[in-house]
């Protein structure tokens, strides 16, 4: 359900530092939590909404309503480091044409940790912020999740990458990115926090992150802005972990030298480079991709680096970045029409931008990959649950290009389901 507020609120965020809290997560909300977190470093939103953005994509201005937000608060943050005072929560359809919503979300309370600071911020209304303290909730029971097939079989996956290569072959597009999906339920009562501590001690290098259902461990950045310093990982080109040493370097080898994957990535890398050139001075990206290693894959990456110019935030970025043809194709319209087309469902918010964004403009974006969308209840109508279960969604996709296998692409699915179908279990 969309909800734009009228105007603004005015808000007064006040931040102090605490001392260290061993579990941050626990004084997430069980049902919905808001988390983001990498190698140890986090930021927990509790205590509702202070303020709330949500509005179907095709007619969100996020930034904007952002800048009202900024322009109106006080500011009481004698920390300043990335995560301290005003900082909203976000997460964006893949598609602008998609039904779900752009959702930006101020919490009453965002607790923190950043290289062994620990800091609590409380956010409200007025002048008056009061210092409610946050709710430390112990886990609930363990749960598992039922899965099954989604609305595009294995089978179906590979006719729909047969026509992506059709597609390419007529001209239409040089690269397309093509998801499956797989369905599937929890318990009604079930503690979403589970899932995301098993994924961050799981995943410690990628972005675990949690927001208004949609849950995962991201491996790519999307953009990265601090201090005038814009960064992003480019990901593009995978293969499965070997089961043993020689069978990984093997894995490895065969990975950083395909022709296939190298060029896949280079549409990527390109993407991003055009996307980012006008925003940005001093813009580099390493000449050769490196191999970043995950517990379950290889990916070819690519790191690219500049400095902002102007008064662009992150939010401006990622609206100028997203989608990548690491997750769309080359060229970008034409893939997602060809997507629109061969997909059999709304990808909602799986591939779209996740993050967070502080007064300053400066944030952290990745793209929504490896994870499920937990189909919430609306507060309005109540539990949209079924024989006591909440349902999901998750996604995975790959890179097709010319010359791609439409088997292999599907054992690529496989292969990106496993983090977030392991954390399920």
């Amino acid at each position: 359900m969309s909800s734009v507020p009228d105007r603004s609120p005015r808000l007064r965020a006040v931040t102090r530092e605490i001392d260290a809290i061993d579990d941050m997560l626990e004084y997430a909300d069980a049902a919905d939590p808001i988390v983001w977190s990498r190698r140890g470093d986090i930021l927990v939103g509790t205590g509702g909404a202070a303020a709330q953005y949500r509005v179907r994509a095709e007619d969100s201005d996020p930034s904007a309503w952002w800048q009202g937000i900024v322009a109106s608060a006080a500011i009481d943050d004698p920390i300043g480091i990335p995560g301290t005072g005003l900082v909203a929560f976000g997460a964006f359809p893949f598609d602008r044409r998609s039904e779900a919503d752009a959702i930006l979300t101020v919490p009453s309370i965002v607790l923190g940790r950043r290289g062994g600071r620990s800091w609590i911020t409380h956010i409200g209304p007025g002048d008056d912020t009061p210092a409610t303290s946050p709710r430390r909730v112990g886990y609930g029971p363990h749960w598992s999740a039922t899965l099954g097939p989604g609305a595009l079989t294995p089978e179906g996956y590979q006719g729909a990458v047969r026509e992506g290569l059709a597609a390419i072959a007529a001209g239409d597009v040089a690269k397309v990115v093509l998801a499956r999906d797989l369905a599937g339920s929890v318990p009604a009562d079930a503690d979403l926090r589970r899932l995301v501590r098993a994924l961050a001690s799981a995943y410690p290098d990628t972005w675990t992150y949690a927001m208004d259902g949609l849950i995962g461990a991201s491996p790519e950045t999307l953009v990265t802005v601090s201090g005038g310093t814009v960064t992003a990982r480019v990901l593009a080109g995978t293969a499965a972990r070997g089961a043993d040493a020689d069978a990984d370097t093997t894995a490895s080898v065969a990975l950083a030298t395909s022709t296939k994957d190298l060029d896949e990535h280079q549409f990527a890398v390109q993407s991003v480079l055009t996307a980012l050139r006008p925003h940005t001075t001093a813009l580099v990206s390493e000449e050769q991709p490196f191999m970043l290693k995950l517990p379950n894959v290889w990916h070819l990456a690519t790191d690219v680096e500049g400095t902002l110019a102007g008064h662009a935030s992150a939010l401006d970025l990622v609206a100028v970045l997203h989608p990548t043809a690491a997750v769309a194709g080359t060229p970008t319209a034409a893939a997602i029409d060809v997507i629109d087309r061969l997909e059999p469902f709304d990808r909602g918010r799986y591939a779209g931008p996740v993050g967070w964004i502080d007064a300053h403009g400066d944030g952290e974006w990745a793209i929504a990959l490896r994870c499920a969308q937990f189909h919430l209840p609306e507060p309005s109508t109540g539990p949209a649950v079924t024989a006591g279960t909440l349902p999901f969604t998750a996604y995975a996709g790959a890179g097709i290009v010319a010359g791609s296998d439409p088997e292999a692409e599907m054992l690529e699915t496989r292969v990106k389901f496993r983090p977030i179908i392991d954390a399920l279990a």
